[in-house]
């Protein structure tokens, strides 16, 4: 069909419409978010090679790469200066000004919010600072972020409402990271203790992330290696889109930067003028799913007041297929050590530790209808930011449990040598608690070592043995405090049977 012809049929079916609906309509299509058009197999594979033959030339046509990739990839719109020196990245909620000198250079990046004057970035700009913008998948990946920032049902209005919601959160929970924080304190302190762990502002489209757990194993490694710095267990913080209302405050809640009487923080109740109702939700989101066990699940769903979790695969809790949590620490822990799909159906594990005998570990995963049961966590909604220290706590005592667990995990599951082996059985108890099996060093009967996580920061062992067994000169005490300081079951195992060979020695 001609051009003339599609106009005179537009011209024809809206002809008899008052010109009020016609101009509703037009600002309820410019506020409705653009879809990516379904494009052919044979135009993605184009725009994908002329992606990356753009991303080979040189920096001083960076701004034809903008124009180009921003329009495809995240529809967003690029505008270069008469002279060539600016480029500025627009979208209805917010822009960047990058400056350039006539070489390419970036010299420095500004970022505007819906109503904010601009303001410089350093993350932003420390990725083009050091030579011509040539890191594009950095720079693709900030705006995405701040694309996602405005995700949520609703004209820009209510995208906007969702931006403030989210301003107010990371204030409230900036101002809690400040209560018990002293001009002394350590970042190792403020992850293990602090009331929202180590807090790190958003900056531009970076989100706030707060880092809550590192296992004292990573801190003797940092003392062990100085000028290393090791990363413990992180989550971000960002709102998302949701089918259903929840009530979001639009403004800082908290009354001032004192405690209260019993140590929490005081808040504002959610009054119409402080708070709105939204399809929105706030959302802690981890970089690697976390196993957690349905009893943790159920803790965060009565502190949150969300009776769903975000989870992987997106799933009601209500209607959830749970899987003996073992087996998903040991799927985990795997993936992690070596970034590759090994069957998560292996259950026998061999450590190598210096001076001692190389361990060999069965893992226990449990029965599908047994009381330690989980899933793979990867969000957790909630809608008022008093929830957080609750939620960090929960997550760090699950975290420092599966940490233990995981000591137990190699990739390596075929034993390569036939050197002497020490072997132990890992078996779930209840709750947070497992045993380690293991044969007595002297007699032939069944040593075991129960363990009880109490919290992420308080652990118990307790040693059981035959009463005809001789001691193995390794107090209850002595265990719990060689487990604190390492959390890793087999340095403890490696302790006792040294203490035993000593004692075996002097028999």
């Amino acid at each position: 069909m001609s051009t003339n012809a599609l106009m005179e049929r537009l011209h024809l079916k809206y002809q008899q419409k008052p010109w009020n609906e016609t101009v509703k309509l037009v600002h309820f299509c410019m506020d409705k978010p653009l879809q990516r058009p379904v494009s052919d197999a044979s135009d993605d594979l184009l725009l994908s090679c002329m992606e990356k033959i753009q991303r080979t030339l040189n920096g001083n046509k960076l701004y034809t790469i903008f124009s180009f990739s921003l329009s495809s990839l995240f529809r967003l719109n690029a505008h270069v200066s008469p002279s060539g020196t600016a480029c500025y990245i627009t979208s209805d909620m917010f822009y960047i000004e990058v400056q350039l000198e006539k070489d390419g250079k970036v010299t420095d990046v500004k970022l505007a919010h819906l109503g904010e004057a601009p303001v410089v970035k350093l993350i932003c700009s420390q990725l083009f600072l050091s030579g011509r913008m040539k890191n594009y998948d950095a720079f693709g990946k900030i705006l995405e972020d701040l694309s996602n920032l405005y995700k949520i049902p609703g004209n820009s209005e209510m995208r906007a409402k969702g931006y403030l919601a989210l301003q107010a959160l990371e204030k409230d929970l900036y101002s809690m990271y400040l209560l018990d924080r002293t001009q002394d304190v350590n970042r190792i302190t403020e992850v293990l203790h602090g009331k929202v762990g180590h807090l790190v502002p958003r900056t531009g489209g970076t989100p706030m992330n707060i880092e809550f757990y590192i296992s004292p194993y990573q801190v003797l490694e940092a003392e062990l290696n100085p000028g290393s710095q090791v990363c413990g267990t992180k989550t971000i913080v960002t709102v998302e889109g949701t089918d259903t209302l929840h009530r979001l405050p639009l403004s800082p809640l908290l009354v001032d930067s004192q405690a209260g009487e019993d140590g929490n923080p005081d808040f504002l109740p959610l009054s119409d003028e402080l708070s709105m109702d939204l399809s929105a939700f706030f959302v802690l989101k981890f970089h690697q799913p976390i196993p957690m066990s349905s009893c943790s699940i159920e803790e965060i769903q009565r502190l949150t007041g969300m009776l769903q979790l975000f989870l992987r695969p997106r799933i009601w809790i209500t209607g959830l297929k749970l899987a003996p949590l073992y087996e998903l620490i040991v799927q985990s822990t795997l993936k992690e050590k070596c970034s590759e799909d090994l069957s998560t159906h292996k259950s026998c594990f061999f450590v190598s530790l210096p001076d001692c005998p190389k361990h060999c570990y069965f893992i226990n995963k449990g029965l599908e209808n047994s009381d330690l049961v989980g899933t793979l966590v990867s969000k957790i909604p909630f809608s008022h930011p008093k929830c957080v220290p609750g939620v960090i706590e929960i997550l760090r005592h699950q975290v420092a449990y599966n940490g233990l667990i995981s000591s137990c995990v190699s990739e390596k599951h075929i034993n390569e040598d036939d050197s002497e082996l020490l072997y132990f059985e890992v078996l779930p108890y209840k709750n947070t608690s497992f045993s380690v099996l293991f044969l007595h060093p002297v007699k032939e009967n069944l040593a075991c070592v129960r363990i009880d996580v109490i919290t992420s920061r308080e652990v118990q062992c307790r040693l059981h043995l035959n009463p005809q067994d001789p001691p193995l000169n390794s107090s209850d005490d002595f265990i719990t405090r060689a487990l604190k300081r390492c959390m890793s079951v087999p340095v403890v195992m490696r302790a006792i049977f040294r203490n035993a060979a000593k004692v075996k020695a002097d028999s």
